[in-house]
C-alpha cells in the first residue's frame, strides 16, 4: 500500500525538517512497512534519508539535466539531495499552469529514462463525470497518450478533477468502477487522491483495486497524516 503527501505550494525549509522528522520517527516506532511518499514543494527539498519505505518527491520538475530554463529545477537539481521520485501530470499542472499532454509526456520520458519512480496523475473534470463512466474513462484513457504504461517504476494517481480540493469525494461506487476500468487498461498500483482526510481513508483504502492515497491538503499536517499511515497499516 502507498500513502503519499502533495504538500502543493505550502510548508518551507524549516517546517518540512520538523515535519520529515516526526514523520520518520512515527515510521520507525510503528514499524511502517507501507511505502510512504512526501512531496513538498521545491524550495523545501533536502536530503532526507530515512528509511527505503519513506521517500521524498518532487511535485514537479522541467525535463533537462539543467540550462537556461528560468525559474525551472532540472536533474542537477533534483540529484543533489539523492531524489528519484516525482508527481507527473496532476491536474492543477494540467487545468491551472496549462501544461499540455504532448509537455507531460515529454517529462513522463525523461524522467522515466533517469529510472525515477514516477507517480502519475489522472482525473476527469465535473462535467464528464456527469456524462457517465464511458465519458469518465475516454478522457482518462487519453491522459496515457505519450506514456508508457509498462514502465516499472509506475504508479497511476485517480483524482477526479471535481474533487480536488473542494472537499467533495468521489463515492465508493465511482471510485470503486473508475480504478476497475483503470486496471483493465494500466496492470499498475493505484491510488486515488481527491479530498481525501482522516475520517475517510479507511472507507478508500478499503475500495477494490485501491492500492493507496495520494493526499492533499489533509497531508499538510504531520499528525494527520501519521494517522493516515496507521490506517493503512491496520488494513494491510
Amino acid at each position: 500500500m502507498i500513502i503519499a503527501a502533495n504538500f502543493k505550494t505550502n510548508h518551507t525549509r524549516v517546517s518540512t525538517k520538523t515535519y520529515m522528522d516526526k514523520l520518520a520517527a512515527f515510521v520507525e516506532k510503528e514499524a511502517i512497512t507501507e511505502d510512504v511518499l512526501v512531496f513538498p514543494p521545491a524550495t523545501s527539498l533536502d536530503s532526507y534519508h530515512y528509511h527505503d519505505n519513506l521517500r521524498v518527491g518532487v511535485q514537479n520538475a522541467y525535463p533537462v539535466e539543467k540550462g537556461s530554463f528560468t525559474g525551472e529545477i532540472g536533474l542537477e537539481q533534483i540529484s543533489e539531495f539523492g531524489i528519484k521520485t516525482i508527481l507527473i501530470g496532476h491536474s492543477e499542472r494540467r487545468h491551472i499552469l496549462g501544461e499540455s499532454q504532448e509537455e507531460i509526456a515529454k517529462k513522463f520520458a525523461f524522467f522515466a529514462e533517469a529510472g525515477f519512480e514516477i507517480v502519475y496523475c489522472v482525473g476527469e473534470p465535473k462535467e464528464v463525470r456527469e456524462k457517465g463512466i464511458e465519458s469518465v474513462m475516454a478522457y482518462n484513457l487519453s491522459q496515457f497518450e505519450g506514456i508508457d504504461t509498462n514502465y516499472e517504476n509506475l504508479i497511476i494517481a485517480y483524482e477526479p478533477v471535481w474533487a480536488i480540493g473542494t472537499g467533495l469525494t468521489a463515492s465508493n461506487e465511482q471510485i470503486e468502477e473508475t480504478l476497475g476500468e483503470l486496471k483493465k487498461h494500466v496492470a499498475k498500483p493505484l491510488l486515488y487522491g481527491g479530498s481525501v482526510k482522516v475520517a475517510n481513508t479507511k472507507e478508500i483504502l478499503e475500495i477494490k483495486n485501491c492500492e493507496g492515497i495520494l493526499v492533499g491538503t489533509a497531508s499538510w499536517d504531520v499528525d494527520s497524516f501519521c494517522e493516515m499511515v496507521a490506517i493503512a497499516k491496520r488494513l494491510s
